[in-house]
């Protein structure tokens, strides 16, 4: 009878080491996923994400990463992240408005001057309060990272003036912001995830699509679109979110950790960005699309800004478009 009991004391003892050494091992190992390709600055981010906090934790925490929309698209990740089967989600701004409209206040398009503004309302208050207003919907904001001034590319011509865009198919995301603007413009906007743009471009079910020249070299969309505008019509960040409830778990130092990182990593990022903008022009041209560089963007202001503008005012107030505003001078 003693020999049995110490058998089954000895399975017990061996079962719990087992399940505390798996529980440790889930709790340090975060999942981290996002929409873009390995070869994007998302990806090399990410990597220096997890280079840092190793680092600052000592091992105690580290990433597992998924790119290339591996665990799906934005949405359904920023609900995986919510439910607790993805920790960590990174996408743009407006895949958050669902969950936080005031969030459109980012996506007014010609509402940022430069990146100079961009970063004076990101990284101070205003940007800080956006964050906070996440932790109600169970994301902790971790920091936002950059995707940038967004650029018009089609099949079909150049794009230098409102009336070029009229008629154009064009992929937009589900933002509001962006669907009122190409519609003004007299374009069909079209909202899809980025992982079935390529697709819908080569078969021509859209015509044209807005994102920053990182994404549209990245992602090869250069090999379906001919032409390509920098109209920097939009800046668009990146939020780099985390479940709250895990992130509450964590002790004090782990979570500074965790913030400090993403901070870092994100600065790292943007410079990054910014560095490879006219390497990637110069590959774009030698791929054998028609870059124009300088667009003026006073029609197209002219078209959209004041009724985008409004739209946003007359659900959410003019506060936060004054503030943002200001920081501009």
């Amino acid at each position: 009878m003693k020999l049995f009991n110490l058998k089954t004391l000895a399975t017990l003892v061996t079962s719990a080491v087992m399940l505390t050494s798996t529980a440790v091992n889930a709790a340090t190992t975060l999942r981290f996923g996002y929409e873009a390709p390995r070869s994007d600055t998302q990806h090399i981010a990410a990597k220096k994400f997890n280079e840092l906090l190793k680092e600052k934790t000592k091992g105690e925490l580290k990433l597992s990463l998924f790119p290339d929309s591996t665990l799906g698209n934005a949405q359904t990740m920023i609900s995986a992240v919510r439910g607790g089967t993805i920790d960590i989600e990174m996408s743009g701004s407006p895949n958050f408005t669902g969950l936080e409209p005031k969030l459109n206040v980012i996506d007014i398009p010609f509402i940022f001057k430069d990146r100079e503004h961009v970063y004076k309302v990101l990284d101070g208050e205003i940007g800080q309060g956006l964050l906070k207003d996440l932790e109600a919907q169970g994301l902790k904001g971790l920091a936002f990272w950059d995707v940038g001034f967004r650029a018009f590319s089609n099949s079909k011509h150049p794009v230098t003036k409102p009336e070029d865009i009229k008629g154009l198919k064009v992929r937009t995301n589900q933002n509001p912001m962006y669907i009122q603007a190409f519609t003004l413009l007299g374009a069909n906007p079209v909202p899809m995830p980025l992982s079935e743009l390529y697709t819908a471009l080569e078969t021509r079910a859209v015509d044209a699509q807005e994102h920053p020249i990182g994404i549209f070299w990245s992602a090869k969309l250069y090999e379906v679109q001919k032409y390509l505008s920098q109209t920097n019509h939009g800046y668009t960040p990146l939020i780099v979110v985390m479940n709250k409830a895990k992130f509450d778990g964590l002790s004090a130092e782990l979570q500074q950790a965790i913030l400090d990182a993403a901070k870092e990593a994100g600065q790292y990022q943007r410079d990054l960005n910014v560095k490879n903008e006219q390497e990637i022009v110069a590959n774009l041209r030698k791929a054998g699309v028609e870059v124009i560089e300088k667009v003026d963007t006073a029609p197209f202001k002219a078209v959209i800004e004041a009724d985008v503008r409004k739209s946003f005012i007359d659900k959410h107030g003019d506060q936060l478009v004054k503030e943002i505003d200001a920081l501009a001078q």
